[in-house]
Formats: structure tokens, sequence, C-alpha cells
């Protein structure tokens, strides 16, 4: 991990872990890759959770064309006009001595009186925490606008900035138009150039050629600085343009979430989300077709999923196959091998496939084949008692009576 700088008011992102946490930035652009306005929406959601304080401004005025990026007239809190100019800013959470979040350890180290437990607890449920509850600290958010101009200058600034405050990982946000029915959980697609990244964080490598955003470039310049980053990107209905996508924003939020191990409040977005929904529906029943446009969409997802999950079902039993066969391989192997270090076996008690074994040695007391008696095919008849006066059987062991072969009668 590089050493930190740019704690120069000795206070920003003072946390008990900062040596096992890494510093997040978390950066997204509008413009190209701002579809449904998704990616906006999750770092003002952010930003508002965290209370973060704004710590540098990155002007517009070198990048974007005002024209096409109009800035905004307001009035400020004194009621004066002012102009909101469409900088890039760099946002984070400021920790001051006897304010909420700065810590009860180290408020007490200060002298001072950390606030109520009930008031630290309901505060922990508006913002952004770890798993176990503790408040994250090392979380930096840039929202800002695609340049129309100079991309190398302003992806260098991004890059400075980053190293200045530290920043061990960028994760840069962007959403996009696609075949995606608003009717299905939202895709979401995370890549990274770095291979330890891809197999801490599950990302793939990109393989996409074509024309490129401000996140491209902002990417290839963090690369080349040495600090890691990962791209999130969420796909947005294409058909409902015009309006943004809550349910886009709350996937960004689900995947950040499960990206860094934290735990975002969503706040009033599911019900966002939900009407958002409910409003495409109501739009696609008075719409023919809009609605068998739609459902061709669904069928199409439905499918696609269908067959990924039978895929991947089928290569697990493949595999589980494969794993098995190669047990009993083994296994015969180590049997054979056992075999052959064996004495040979007696002949008289081994069988061969060419020989067959011979039969079992009869018990103790048990006739044998040849002591037992031969057994005729036809049952023997009688011995019929002989009457007086009947002679014996004939020396050829015919009868004395009875007719010859050749039928005369032998008396």
């Amino acid at each position: 991990m590089r050493p930190r700088t740019g704690d120069s008011l000795g206070s920003v992102n003072e946390s008990t872990d900062r040596d096992l946490a890494p510093r997040v930035l978390i950066a997204a652009f509008q413009g190209w890759s701002d579809a449904g306005d998704a990616t906006s929406e999750a770092l003002q959601h952010l930003i508002g959770l965290q209370k973060a304080e704004l710590l540098h401004i990155i002007g517009g005025e070198s990048f974007v064309d005002l024209q096409l990026q109009r800035p905004k007239v307001f009035r400020d809190e004194q009621g004066r006009r002012a102009i909101d100019w469409p900088d890039t800013r760099l946002y984070g959470t400021v920790h001051r001595p006897g304010t909420a979040g700065f810590g009860a350890a180290a408020m007490t180290a200060a002298g001072l009186t950390p606030p109520p437990a009930a008031d630290a607890a309901a505060e922990e449920t508006e913002t952004i925490t770890r798993i176990d509850g503790s408040p994250v600290h090392d979380l930096f958010f840039m929202p800002g606008y695609e340049p129309g101009r100079d991309w190398e200058n302003f992806a260098d600034e991004v890059v400075e900035l980053a190293e200045v405050w530290g920043v061990d990982l960028v994760v840069l946000l962007g959403s996009m138009y696609s075949d995606a029915p608003h009717s299905r959980p939202i895709i979401t697609n995370v890549t990274s150039e770095d291979p330890t990244l891809r197999e801490r964080y599950g990302a793939e490598r990109s393989e996409y050629e074509g024309p490129a955003g401000i996140l491209t470039a902002v990417e290839i310049a963090l690369e080349a600085a040495t600090i890691g980053s990962l791209s999130l990107w969420v796909q947005v209905p294409h058909y409902v343009h015009s309006a943004p996508s809550p349910k886009a924003t709350l996937a960004i939020l689900d995947k950040l979430e499960e990206l860094l191990d934290i735990v975002i409040p969503r706040g009033e977005l599911f019900a966002q989300a939900t009407d958002w929904e409910s409003n495409i529906n109501r739009i696609a029943e008075n719409d023919d077709d809009m609605t068998r446009y739609i459902r061709s969409l669904e069928e199409a997802r439905d499918e696609a999923l269908a067959a990924e999950t039978t895929g991947d079902a089928l290569a697990a039993e493949f595999e589980k196959f494969l794993e098995q066969d190669s047990r009993d391989d083994k296994q015969a192997r180590l049997g054979s091998q056992s075999d052959g270090r064996q004495a040979r076996p007696e002949p008289e008690h081994s069988a061969s496939p060419e020989q067959p074994a011979p039969p079992a040695k009869p018990e103790q007391g048990a006739p044998t084949a040849a002591e037992q008696p031969e057994q005729s095919e036809q049952p023997e008849q009688p011995e019929q008692p002989k009457q007086d006066g009947e002679a014996g059987p004939n020396p050829d062991g015919s009868d004395s009576d009875g007719p010859d072969p050749d039928g005369r009668d032998r008396r």
C-alpha cells in the first residue's frame, strides 16, 4: 500500500482500520457513459449518505463544451444568483473532533465526550457501514462531466488527485442502453486489466474494441500509474431512455456492496424503482407494439438465462464424472500394483477368465460325485412280484417268459 498523502487537515479520513481497508475512489461522469442517469444518481446517493464534503475541483471550463453541457443558474443560501459550472469535484468525509462520526476512541483521546449511544445508532442507519456495523471512512467520490476535449490532460488530473489522496482502488461507474427488458433484473458487468484484481473481485478482462468514453481514458491512465481500477457497468432498457432509471441505480449499489463489503442504505430507491417499473407497464398496456417488443426481450433473456443455467449444470456434472472416473482409474492402478507385490495364489484356489474354477471341495462326510448312485433319465420301475412257477431271468438279462423280440412266445 502506498504512503497516504494529502492529509493536510490532519483529520481527513482518520479511522482505526486505515491500515487494513484500502482507500477507494468511486467516479462517474455524466454524458455518454451515464445512460438513464444511473451512475450520477448512484454517486449523489452515496455522497448524501456519507455527508461527504468538497475537497477539490477540476474546472470544467478547460475541458467541457459549455454549449453541450450548459451551466445552471441558481440562488444561494443568501438569495444571491450564482452559476453552477459543469465541474468535476472530489468529495470525501472529513472528521473533526467533537462531531458525530469522529469516533468514540478518538474523541476520548482528545478529551471530548462521545455522543450518546442512541444518537450514534441512529446515525449508523443513515450512513454507509461495514458488515460489522463500523463506519466507513476511506471512501472518496468524484462526480463529473465527460470532457469535450483534452481527454489525456483530464485523465492525468484524475490520476494526480488519486495519488495525492493515497487512493488504492478506483471504481469507475458506467451505464449503457441495451436490449434489456425493464421487468427483469438489471445486468451488471465488472472488468479490470489487473489479473490480481480480477481474481479478488471476480472481474473479467474486457475484450471490447470500438468507440470509447472518458472512463476508458481514465482507466488507461490509472493503469500506467499502477493504480488499481475496476469498471462497473449496468445495462439500461433503451426504450425508456427519456426517464431516469432508479432500478439501474439500485443494481449499481447492490454490486458496490458486494465488491467493497459494505452496507449501503437504499432510502427511497426501492419505492422509486417499483413506481418506475409500474409506469412502464401501464404505458405498454396501451401500446401493442411495445408490449410485443418487451415480451420478445423477456423471452430472449429467459432463454439465455436457462441456457446458461443448464450449461453450468451440465458442466458441473461432467466435471464430477471426470473426477470420479479419475479416482476409479487411480484405485485400479493402485490395486494392480498391490497384487504384483503379493505372493501368487495357489492354482486350485484361483480362477481366470480362460479357465473356470474347479468345483468347491465337498464337506466332510458328504458323498463325492463318484460315490453317488448314477441317476437315469427315466424313473426306475418298481419290481413286479414273481408268481409261483415263473422262471428267473435269462442269462442275457431278459425274462424267460414273454415274447421274443420277433414276437414268438418262448413257452
